[in-house]
């Protein structure tokens, strides 16, 4: 058997992991829920290979590779994702990602990625390797904000401008509890925490 770590803080995504590789030839054999856990198991259990989420609790999944990488361990690390923006699948590619699965189609994507990055190989998709290498040749032709849809983009340079919660509801004729709802996606979207990191990202987005 080829034992596997799968860090994910929901624990539905770690049963449902489980249940894919079960009749496999992978075994899980920790489950982490947050970056440090992860490092801490990754030295007691010596996994083959590293399944991880992107976002965690504590060390997001990019910062726990990072971690990884540079005490020298170069062990296969899939990541698990349901979507990735530019700044950390810019990160995760220099960092040495081996894969990344989409949780979406993780049932069926996953034992295969898993075999083919023990057998040494990368397993990523086209599409995550072009859109790496055109951020890497261009990137300044990315606005920081094109993850998020056009209403979201209003929201961000509303608070850009200092405006409040409520103040940005009055302004686009919403409440400001849904102002609320839609700053939480944002910051997910983005991988930020604040509205302050959003308020520069705003300030510097090329598409004004």
């Amino acid at each position: 058997m080829i034992p596997v770590l799968v860090a994910d803080d929901h624990g539905f995504i770690r049963a449902g992991v489980e249940a894919v590789l079960r009749g496999s030839r992978f075994q899980i054999v920790a489950a982490t829920a947050s970056g440090e856990e992860t490092l801490a198991a990754i030295a007691t259990h010596d996994p083959a290979i590293v399944l991880l989420d992107l976002k965690m609790p504590g060390m997001n999944g990019v910062q726990t590779l990072e971690a990884l990488r540079e005490k020298g361990d170069g062990r296969p690390v899939v990541l698990l994702t349901a979507e990735i923006t530019d700044s950390q699948l810019l990160a995760v590619m220099r960092a040495g990602v081996q894969g990344i699965v989409c949780k979406h189609g993780a049932e069926s994507e996953l034992i295969d990625v898993l075999e083919t990055v023990h057998a040494g190989e990368k397993a990523i998709m086209a599409s995550y390797l072009q859109r790496a290498l055109d951020l890497s040749l261009n990137p300044a032709a990315h606005s920081p904000l094109e993850q998020l849809n056009p209403r979201e983009r209003r929201i961000a340079r509303l608070v850009a401008r200092g405006m409040r919660n409520r103040d940005i509801g009055a302004e686009l004729g919403i409440g400001e509890g849904t102002v609320k709802v839609y700053l939480h996606t944002m910051y997910q979207k983005l991988d930020i925490d604040n509205r302050t990191e959003l308020a520069l990202l705003a300030v510097s987005d090329p598409a004004g």
